[in-house]
């Protein structure tokens, strides 16, 4: 670029302003119509800003500290500048923030933020959310492979473009051993763990600005599974060959009348079990994945599956009400368990979950703030999405309408015919 017939511009301003009327101040570099955004480092009043100017209003001690430093700030930029034209480096904005920030400072590589984001949540998120995060970071790897970026990329130069050609790898990448693209769904769920750790990024001062702002995630909607009144009671009847397959739908009933998670229920300890307001039997505990706390009373089948397994060898040696079994065994097992019972429906724990919302609690007309509270749901909106209502309690709904109707509007003993 010839650095005769470039622009460059630099002016200060604030966002706003925190609950103690303090704002941060940034600058904002421009070359050639293209800028980029740079924190200060500093506050300022707002009282005290002059956002038509770009500096601190006025002679106080505090106004003239602000505007010192951001002189100071603009010597700074302008030298990198400079300097730039000088080694006739590449006019742009980012190389020129870097260069006046000095390229050690400036520079933060993806692994960095896998590392700074990893070392912080894994402390705070459940380990099967942590291996989620990893696959992500592992398909960004391979997209900067992919696009030939060095593996020391800076994030700095993340764009909207970037975010956009990364979701069409994600939607067109095969696994060798799985030649089944990800669906849509799956994409967004990685895209919208890449936008949180772009979010930290942004919170810890690496980033300006967030390259998502104009992205939009679109999850397509789809029906949540469960089992019917039938199909419930057909899995608790089934006559099973094999303890491993009668273990496993023990844990999933458990799941059905308690829509507790796997990692819930596998944890339960005699601890969580308590003598409720009602003098009956309950379940304290505490989600692990939101820590939200769960009070539940226990359903017959419920008490029933836990006297029959809490004494159990290797429940007692693990300390918990069940003996341990990983959830990829276990969901393995209930694919088993789905061919047995000659059910045609993705059998997982999360089914046993939707199964609790719909067929056991919602059909026989426990509200949806009740069940919101049993499941654990920060939102009830979360729990509208998990709990669809069964087509025999719409059934009877409608029913109860029509007869409320039909006592209006048409004279007893006759039937509305359709045409």
């Amino acid at each position: 670029m010839n650095p005769t017939r470039s622009t460059f511009g630099l002016i200060f301003f604030t966002k706003k302003a925190n609950e103690n009327g303090e704002c941060r101040i940034y600058s904002r570099i421009t070359i050639n119509g293209k800028s980029v955004d740079l924190s200060t480092k500093r506050i300022v009043d707002k009282i005290l800003w002059n956002s038509a100017k770009g500096m601190a209003r006025g002679t106080s001690k505090e106004s003239l500290e602000v505007n010192d430093y951001l002189e100071q700030f603009r010597s700074g930029v302008v030298d990198a500048y400079q300097e730039a034209i000088i080694q006739q480096k590449p006019l742009t904005p980012e190389n020129i923030r870097n260069a006046f920030l000095g390229q050690d400072e400036a520079a933060h590589p993806f692994q960095d933020l896998f590392n700074y984001h990893n070392e912080h949540e894994k402390q705070v998120l459940a380990k099967g959310t942590m291996k989620n995060y990893y696959t992500t970071q592992d398909y960004i790897l391979q997209f900067l492979k992919k696009s030939k970026k060095p593996a020391e990329w800076d994030i700095s130069q993340l764009s909207y473009k970037f975010i956009a050609d990364f979701e069409l790898f994600l939607r067109t990448f095969k696994k060798k051993d799985d030649p089944q693209p990800l669906n849509n769904n799956g994409v967004m769920k990685h895209l919208e763990r890449f936008k949180k750790m772009i979010n930290m990024a942004v919170t810890i001062e690496w980033l300006d600005k967030d390259p998502f702002v104009k992205h939009k995630l679109k999850f397509n909607s789809k029906e949540r599974g469960y089992l019917s009144e039938e199909e419930l009671a057909l899995v608790e009847t089934k006559e099973l060959k094999t303890d491993k397959l009668m273990y496993v739908r023990d844990l999933f009933l458990f799941g059905c009348y308690t829509g507790l998670s796997y990692i819930d229920a596998i944890n339960l300890t005699a601890n969580n079990l308590m003598i409720g307001i009602d003098k009956e039997h309950w379940l304290i505990t505490q989600r692990q994945k939101s820590a939200k706390p769960v009070k539940l009373p226990l359903l017959p089948v419920a008490a029933e599956l836990i006297t029959k397994h809490r004494h159990d060898p290797r429940a007692i040696s693990n300390g918990t009400i069940f003996r341990p079994i990983s959830n990829q065994k276990l969901n393995d097992y209930l694919k088993d368990l789905a061919r047995e019972c000659g059910i045609d429906k993705n059998f997982s724990f999360h089914l046993a979950r939707h199964t609790f919302a719909t067929t056991v609690t919602l059909a026989n007309g426990v509200p949806i703030e009740t069940v919101s509270k049993m499941l654990g749901h920060t939102k009830i909106s979360t729990t509208q999405i998990y709990a669809k209502v069964v087509e025999r309690k719409v059934s009877e709904d409608m029913q109860a309408l029509r007869s409320k109707l039909s006592r209006k509007t048409v004279p007893d003993g006759e039937m509305i015919i359709l045409k």
